[in-house]
């Protein structure tokens, strides 16, 4: 903080295990990333390479230990696992995941189709050499079949126990599936029932979108664990957190303050 405020919450420090900000890298060169680290790195506690970008951006070592020499983990987005477990390419995965020092290893099931207890299973292998996190909710995406909400529990509480350090409440870039309605709205109910039996910090809640980040924080706090945020909305988003900015201004505020 460059200054000081009275009645700011506390927010945990680096390197977290709650109150987590993953950002959503969708392809920065190199002079980008050095750009966000070099004013946010303080609140980027993870960082995703979405989708399959990784595949085709260039100096693609060079950023990852960017992010590492800031201590700041890096994983490929679960789209690339994806595309490696259909193609039949387990192993080469693995291997890329040596050679490219990564540590930290999200599992998703989104565009293929898996049983659970093989996801589960790949979860397993992938625990014995990194941190793994987890995707639930892509059942959602075509709005058709919907997830009650025992089963996100159950799907989330196994996954916990084959070994996720954490598991990420799904809603893809747009913020319009998994925990979302298509306009947006957060599922409350979903997100009600879930919390009664899994733990919010063994949970990430993809996020994309301001009023959805700060449905989480006033539900859980200015900790909440919060993923799929733009690089760009990193300093907007802890600002949110603390209760600088229009939208929380009064959340962490003694009421008879504003009697006066």
């Amino acid at each position: 903080m460059n200054f000081t405020l009275n009645d700011i919450p506390s927010r945990t420090t680096q390197p977290r295990t709650t109150g987590l900000t993953i950002i959503s890298d969708k392809g920065l060169s190199i002079a980008e990333t050095e750009s966000v680290l070099s004013i946010s790195a303080p609140y980027i506690d993870m960082a995703k390479l979405a989708f399959g970008t990784a595949m085709v951006t260039p100096f693609l070592k060079e950023k990852i230990q960017l992010y590492q020499s800031y201590n700041i983990p890096v994983f490929f987005g679960g789209l690339l696992f994806e595309a490696f477990v259909i193609r039949n390419q387990f192993n080469d995965y693995m291997k890329l995941i040596e050679d490219y020092n990564i540590s930290l290893i999200e599992v998703s099931d989104g565009a293929i189709k898996i049983s659970h207890e093989q996801k589960c299973d790949f979860i397993r292998q992938f625990c014995k050499i990194g941190t793994v996190i987890s995707e639930i909710g892509s059942e959602d995406k075509d709005k058709v079949h919907i997830t009650p909400p025992y089963k996100w529990i159950q799907l989330m509480q196994a996954e916990l126990d084959a070994g996720s350090s954490y598991v990420i409440a799904e809603a893809k870039e747009t913020g319009t599936v998994g925990l979302y309605r298509n306009s947006g709205e957060v599922r409350e109910g979903l997100v009600e029932e879930i919390l009664t039996k899994i733990p919010a910090e063994k949970i990430i809640w993809e996020a994309p979108g301001k009023d959805q980040q700060l449905f989480f924080i006033k539900l859980l706090g200015c900790n909440a664990n919060l993923g799929n945020i733009a690089p760009s909305e990193v300093i907007p988003l802890e600002t949110m957190r603390i209760g600088l900015r229009s939208d929380s201004f009064e959340l962490f505020l003694d009421k008879d303050l504003f009697n006066y």
